[in-house]
């Protein structure tokens, strides 16, 4: 029996098929009670039985109330009346939708209704092979006479006399043929006594590994080349047991660690016998776990005298195995007769297959799951060599688990979309690869020689540059939740989505490069001193109410925020990112920095010769760098703006302003008594003329690289790391070294001002407010105020933690706010004081969170749509109206 009677494409057996036919009780004699009932913990389980056969007791009895779904219930839903009969049609409608929902969702699902009629019993089977689990039957065969008493003593149901021996009938035709319509598994319970007595006993899927946690060393196709396996694995690590003929016959790691082998161990190569007695004996003793692969499946075929197609090197292997005992060849083909098809790992983040398994596949069992998982799948084409077109599910693939497999020779292994093929050609002259997990390390062995020439040079038709697919449009199209570590499932709009799209699609950067956004930043609180909107004292105040202690204070340069991807050579960022070149630089919306290429990489490469002569590359081990920073001048990015906003405001009121001055003073000198009115509109050119110095303030002509600053503050992401979570001294520490190692004939990095405050010191929040009210009075900025450790919770009671405190805070100096709402705002300060900064400070968590998840994918190696699921969060979210002066 295959795992699919329906299929025609995978003709090798699970180890569920041997059980099912032990396990059925329609060809063997009742069992003495207590009857333990084996049934997979995902699985359809049909109840089968005349009406008044105990069915509902049954479930109710062995089965939670939400895994059973009754043709009673639903008969009530749609009719209010469990027993109307004329409402059946559209009440098995709804059961059959229902089964449906909870089998693809994974679930138990247990049907409560007679299924006496092979009719009703093929809706069903045909239900669970849609969804790839095994349909089971339980029989209650119960004497119709009990049936019978059974619903006369019911008031609610009082059936026709000839409705129980109709059933009855339908039933005993029924017993024999059920394993021919598709039941994997048939129970079937002979009278009261055996009802009573039976107990299910649920079974994990034999592809559910879960609980093995690894590590693992994952090998790709061998094709028997067992002396690369032997290099391969004392290069892992592993120590190779041989027996008294020198055969290695296991390998063990002194760590513990786990191999394990996608498949095609055999044919083409020079030792297939030796590649098996050593795997085999390495999964006897428990220190590795295989899947077969469509070699495995053919060779099996082939021993046991069936018909098979000697071609893709198969005769080696059937001659190389002809010398061989008959007691070895025994154990071969008991070993490839209980192949599992794919395993799920490590709490179902890892899937290991031969050909690769779309997400729906995953733990499922039958015909269909197995063909793919050897086979894979065709577009039905043919290339021209003759072979099939492989179809590049992995290109679509979107699940949370690694799917790694073989198959389809690659010239180097790389991720895609969260999938790697680990077949390089070992045979074929390439090279023998495996990859570390969890680390995500790939480890190779050449080949010693080229033992079977391909039909089709070893170029890619499977996945090719590392994470280097398109992204698409259901990635980020329509309202999408994103779940953080941080901060929960943060929801996005679909409107939203529309307008970040349309942002990205017209003009971001190259999507492969841009692997974070920086959120925006809530202001302090309020302040209430007199002349004054923002204040350092609320900003102290609101950290130390939520637990707080230590903080930092960093000078808020007049800028642009820009982040920058900084790669040790073109290489490296190839490597990593799939796109050639030095680096990029983008804006908080994801769009190139500057226009200018030339411009950008004389930037790029200021900041890597400081990376370089700082030690940053070494240390961080990674040959790029990911950076948070403020580019200046203001006027470099914000032209525009300024052309159009404030030097606009400025010259309006420099033109008109003297001129109603002087109007006022000649009717003052008329004797008018315009005093008043006279003193506001001197205020108000004092105002103007404070307006149009603060905004100059951060405007300069920049030629090439002279006039340009750069100021970063924060080191992002490394390879394999996101750097983001460590204290802010230590990356302002990381940047004062960077800036040090700055050409100091004419330096472009910029240091970053700063200064450490303990709330609980008032000496130490004092000197804080002073640095604060110097450099803004000089015409700073004013700077950020951030905990000094990253990531920080509010204390709760009892040292309880609770939400995500905000990551900094920004206090603006009283100049630089003139800018952000206008010359005479000082004049209306009470009226401001009344500004909501409850949706600015969600806004500002929520992208916190979202951009520490884009990081912390990054550094795990997750795919680009996971990645950019969280960046693309980011740019939606700021398409959420609010006050754009806060």
């Amino acid at each position: 029996m295959t795992e699919d009677a329906t299929s025609t494409e995978a003709p090798a057996t699970e180890p569920e098929a041997t059980e099912a036919t032990e396990a059925t009780g329609a060809v063997s004699a009742p069992a003495p009670a207590p009857r333990r009932l084996p049934v997979t913990d995902v699985s359809l389980v049909v109840l089968i039985g005349t009406s008044g056969a105990g069915k509902s007791s049954f479930a109710r009895r062995h089965f939670l109330p939400t895994q059973v779904i009754s043709s009673d219930f639903c008969r009530g839903l749609v009719a209010d009346d469990e027993n109307d009969q004329s409402a059946s049609a559209e009440a098995f409608d709804v059961l059959h939708y229902i089964v449906g929902k909870r089998l693809a969702a994974g679930r138990l699902t247990v049907v409560d209704a007679t299924n006496v009629q092979q009719e009703a019993r093929r809706q069903l089977v045909a239900i669970a092979r849609a969804h790839d689990v095994l349909p089971i039957a339980i029989v209650l065969d119960v004497p119709p006479g009990v049936c019978a008493e059974r619903n006369r003593s019911r008031p609610d149901r009082q059936l026709p006399a000839h409705v129980v021996p109709r059933q009855n009938r339908e039933l005993r035709r029924s017993l024999r043929g059920l394993e021919r319509e598709g039941f994997r598994k048939v129970h079937i319970l002979r009278g009261e006594a055996e009802v009573e007595a039976a107990e299910i006993e649920l079974e994990k899927r034999f592809n559910d590994l879960r609980h093995l946690t690894g590590p693992f060393d994952i090998v790709g196709d061998i094709h028997g080349c067992r002396s690369e396996l032997e290099t391969l694995l004392t290069r892992l690590g592993y120590t190779v047991a041989r027996d008294a003929e020198g055969r290695p016959v296991d390998a063990v790691h002194p760590q513990g660690r786990t191999a394990v082998f996608v498949g095609d161990l055999v044919d083409r190569g020079p030792d297939t016998p030796g590649v098996l007695r050593l795997v085999m004996g390495m999964v006897a003793a428990g220190h590795a776990i295989c899947v077969p692969g469509n070699h495995e499946n053919k060779l099996g075929r082939a021993m046991d005298g069936k018909k098979v197609t000697v071609s893709h090197g198969l005769q080696e292997s059937l001659d190389q195995l002809a010398g061989e005992s008959e007691e070895f060849k025994a154990e071969v083909r008991a070993f490839m007769r209980g192949l599992v098809s794919h395993y799920l790992l490590d709490g179902g983040a890892l899937v290991v297959c031969h050909a690769g398994l779309p997400e729906r596949y995953h733990g499922r069992a039958s015909g269909r799951v197995r063909s793919h998982a050897l086979y894979g799948e065709t577009t039905g084409e043919t290339d021209e060599y003759g072979l099939p077109v492989r179809y590049p599910w992995a290109e679509e693939y979107r699940g949370r688990a690694l799917v790694v497999y073989g198959h389809t020779p690659v010239p180097n292994a790389s991720f895609v979309n969260n999938t790697i093929c680990l077949d390089t050609g070992c045979v074929f002259g390439g090279s023998l690869t495996a990859l570390r997990y969890p680390e995500r390390e790939l480890v190779s062995v050449e080949a010693e020689q080229e033992w079977y020439a391909p039909v089709r040079p070893l170029i890619t038709d499977a996945p090719g540059a590392r994470e280097g697919r398109p992204l698409d449009l259901a990635d980020v199209a329509g309202r999408r939740t994103v779940e953080t570590a941080l901060h929960g499932r943060v929801a996005v709009r679909e409107e939203n989505a529309a307008a970040a799209l349309e942002v990205m699609s017209r003009f971001a950067l190259d999507p492969r490069l841009l692997a974070y956004l920086p959120p925006t930043m809530a202001p302090s609180p309020t302040s209430r001193r007199k002349g004054y909107l923002e204040h350092p004292e609320e900003a102290f105040f609101a950290y130390r109410a939520d637990g707080v202690r230590h903080l930092v204070c960093e000078e808020k340069h007049m800028g642009s925020r820009a982040v920058l991807l900084v790669a040790r050579d073109a290489a490296a960022l190839e490597r990593r990112f799939g796109v050639a070149g030095p680096g990029a630089i983008w804006t908080r919306t994801g769009r190139a920095f500057l226009d200018d290429e030339e411009l950008t990489g004389a930037v790029l490469g200021r900041v890597r010769a400081a990376a370089e002569r700082s030690g940053l590359f070494e240390e961080s081990g990674s040959d790029w760098l990911l950076l948070d920073a403020e580019l200046m001048p203001w006027s470099l990015k914000a032209v525009e703006l300024l052309r159009r906003q404030y030097a606009a405001v400025g010259a309006a009121a420099g033109a008109a302003l003297p001129e109603v001055l002087s109007a006022l003073e000649q009717a003052a000198g008329r004797g008018l008594e315009l005093g008043e009115l006279t003193a506001r509109q001197r205020r108000r050119a004092a105002d103007a003329q404070a307006f149009t110095e603060a905004y100059r303030r951060y405007c300069w002509p920049t030629e090439g690289l002279s006039g340009i600053r750069l100021a970063p503050f924060q080191l992002l992401a490394a390879e394999g790391a996101n750097l983001a979570v460590r204290p802010h001294d230590q990356h302002l520490a990381w940047i004062d070294r960077l800036v040090a190692a700055d050409d100091e004939s004419a330096p472009v990095l910029h240091r970053t001002g700063r200064v450490l405050v303990d709330t609980e010191d008032e000496a130490s929040v004092a000197a804080a407010t002073a640095w604060w009210e110097e450099l803004t009075a000089a015409g700073g900025e004013g700077m950020v105020v951030k905990p000094l450790a990253s990531m920080v919770r509010t204390v709760r009671g009892e040292g309880r933690s609770g939400g995500l405190v905000q990551p900094g805070m920004k206090v603006r100096g009283r100049e630089y706010l003139r800018i952000i709402y206008g010359p005479d705002y000082t004049e209306h300060l009470e009226r401001l004081r009344v500004r909501s900064l409850g949706h600015k400070r969600s806004l500002a968590l929520r992208e916190y969170a979202l951009g520490l998840e884009a990081l912390d994918r990054l550094a795990a190696g997750e795919p680009l749509w996971r990645v950019h699921e969280a960046v693309f969060a980011v740019l939606a979210l700021e398409s959420e109206p609010v006050d754009p002066r806060l």
